[in-house]
């Protein structure tokens, strides 16, 4: 029988695989709408509500200059805006567009098709058990980085609490 460690470490061995088919898949279907998978990214963070792009940035792992150049494209294609941050003079908010809402709903729609034939193979139990999994394992993985002093070195170094990638 396999330890909970070697269980753990097997789970970890599936993840790279499961990102990089996931991502080929997404990519695949992004294309119609002129979008790639870093602006996917952003829109998604976005459909939670405006934020600045240093807050998206951080949520995202990314350079402030990266999901700069990101939403600055996404606001090229009319799907993203910026607004007046009251909060902060230098700082807008960037928020979704009708449009941008409308091709991000289009987009999360079809992925959510994609994965109800195998979310109705699987006990709803057993996809909760491997949420929790996965979020101790980010959350474990970050804690080791963090105390080896290995922190990514950019001026955000991870996301803030709340802003957990989901």
């Amino acid at each position: 029988m396999m330890s909970g460690a070697e269980g753990l470490y097997e789970m970890l061995r599936h993840v790279r695989p499961l990102h990089q088919w996931s991502a080929k898949v997404v990519a695949d279907a992004l294309a119609e709408h002129d979008v790639s998978m870093p602006m996917r990214a952003v829109l998604e963070r976005l459909a939670d509500g405006p934020q600045t792009v240093p807050q998206v940035a951080r949520s995202l792992w990314l350079p402030r200059q990266v999901v700069q150049r990101l939403a600055d494209a996404a606001a090229g294609l009319g799907f993203l805006r910026f607004a007046d941050n009251p909060a902060h003079r230098r700082s807008r908010l960037a928020e979704l567009t009708p449009a941008g809402r409308r091709v991000f709903a289009e987009i999360h729609d079809r992925e959510l098709d994609e994965l109800r034939e195998l979310a109705d193979r699987l006990d709803p139990a057993d996809i909760a058990a491997a949420v929790r999994v996965l979020a101790a394992l980010t959350t474990h993985a970050r804690e080791v980085a963090r105390r080896a002093g290995n922190d990514d070195g950019w001026s955000a170094p991870g996301p803030r609490p709340g802003e957990e990638i989901r």
